[in-house]
């Protein structure tokens, strides 16, 4: 079963020792050993000031990663820049568009006005010329007598 947790009283605490940490320089004896080749660190001793002697291996202080260099334009510019390139791409494809419909929209109409123009002519042209009755019939109403559904002249 679970023993509750000791807490030194105030009283306690006095008897306790308190501890500050030393930093540990290498004893001028003993110095540290280069890495072998094998890639295993060699046992180095470091003398403390208090006369005891800690073995343990020498490692190299870690090296903090490489920083990598921040580009000249931030990432935010760059896409406001794209989306302002995009916008004015679709402005300029919509405009193209409309000069498109407008143009022809502007030939269809003038096709229709010169359609209009030649069969308005050639209409003219057949009303209003004399020689255009050859080979017809003409019936003069007035001097034509009806007789049994037949016209006689």
């Amino acid at each position: 079963m679970n023993q509750p947790t000791h807490y030194p009283a105030a009283h306690e605490m006095s008897a306790l020792e308190i501890h500050r940490l030393v930093p540990l320089v290498p004893s001028p004896t003993a110095p540290l050993a280069p890495v072998q080749s094998g890639g295993v660190p060699a046992v180095a001793s470091i003398v403390l000031p208090d006369g005891r002697v800690v073995t343990g291996y020498a490692v190299a202080p870690a090296q903090p990663e490489p920083i990598t260099a921040k580009p000249a334009v931030s990432r935010a510019a760059v896409n406001v820049a794209l989306g302002g390139v995009g916008f004015l791409a679709v402005c300029g494809g919509l405009f193209l568009l409309t000069a498109f419909i407008t143009t022809l929209t502007a030939l269809v109409t003038q096709l229709i006005i010169l359609a209009a123009v030649i069969f308005g002519g050639w209409i003219a042209v057949q009303v209003f010329s004399r020689s255009g009755h050859r080979g017809g019939t003409t019936v003069n109403i007035r001097k034509a007598v009806i007789k049994r559904s037949h016209f006689h002249g």
